[in-house]
């Protein structure tokens, strides 16, 4: 029993981390748009660069391994694509707003035709849309890392309790990362809803996943769960991050602040993800 509680205990420290990112919103003000387009930069590039670089290639490795090197290798890339596929049709079904393509800039009107009243109408739908748009994100984001965190917890579980050091080298590995994912979660919707606490709460609440993934890992889905299964789920997740980086981060991030700043932010996501692997590796 006591080694059970060991492995919870290394699962929800590495886990909670993510509440560690996203206690970023507490020393940020909600006016700093150059603030968050480079921490929307730094978020697609850690995502980016995690996907691509760790849980790619770690689908492929277990996949191969229990496929064959070509069936395996195919499987990976197909779950890759499928996982794309699975988060575009989510973001279908979730609303975009209220006719947001009737939006246009003040620019584009004549002031002849228009009173200050309703210039002041146009420019509230504009910020509300905005908002809107990355409370979206934020969402996606958590989705994304959530359904990530949930066999990273089944993994970090079960090795520690197989080998309590290997648990501990595994749970501060995925802690690291964890930490940028908080500020992926958190920024946006901080940014979006003006609320330090909810930004707050659903990072928090996506890093639970880990500690329920190890719960519900090892009560039912141990006894089904194989190498090929968790290859897919990893392909999978490396797709989800790809496309909300690509579709969400990015162009909200130009959108925000100029294009260089997005840019900036993208490397050091990728450098702070790519030194946190190197370390632990």
């Amino acid at each position: 029993m006591n080694n059970y509680i060991y492995a919870f205990l290394l699962t929800l420290f590495a886990g909670l981390a993510t509440g560690i990112g996203s206690l970023i919103v507490f020393f940020t003000k909600k006016s700093n748009t150059k603030f968050l387009a480079i921490s929307l930069g730094f978020s697609a590039g850690v995502m980016i660069y995690v996907s691509m670089v760790e849980i790619l290639n770690e689908s492929q490795q277990i996949l191969v391994g229990a496929l064959g090197d070509k069936l395996g290798s195919w499987i990976s890339v197909v779950s890759f694509f499928l996982g794309m596929l699975v988060i575009a049709v989510i973001d279908r079904l979730i609303p975009e707003g209220e006719n947001p393509h009737e939006l246009h800039s003040i620019e584009e009107m004549s002031e002849e035709h228009m009173d200050e009243h309703h210039m002041d109408q146009i420019i509230m739908r504009q910020e509300a849309q905005k908002n809107h748009k990355l409370l979206r994100m934020g969402i996606l984001t958590a989705l994304a890392i959530g359904i990530h965190n949930f066999p990273e917890g089944i993994a970090t579980f079960v090795s520690s309790l197989q080998d309590p050091k290997l648990g501990i080298m595994i749970a501060f590995a995925i802690a690291i990362h964890n930490i940028p994912e908080g500020i992926a979660v958190s920024v946006p919707i901080y940014y979006s809803t003006g609320s330090r606490k909810k930004a707050f709460k659903y990072s928090f609440l996506s890093g639970l996943s880990e500690p329920v993934g190890a719960i519900i890992g090892f009560l039912i889905l141990t006894p089904i769960m194989s190498d090929t299964l968790m290859g897919v789920i990893f392909s999978m997740v490396a797709g989800i991050m790809v496309f909300i980086s690509f579709d969400e981060l990015l162009p909200s991030a130009r959108e925000y602040g100029e294009h260089h700043l997005s840019i900036y932010g993208l490397v050091v996501g990728m450098m702070v993800m790519a030194v946190s692997l190197l370390l632990f590796k």
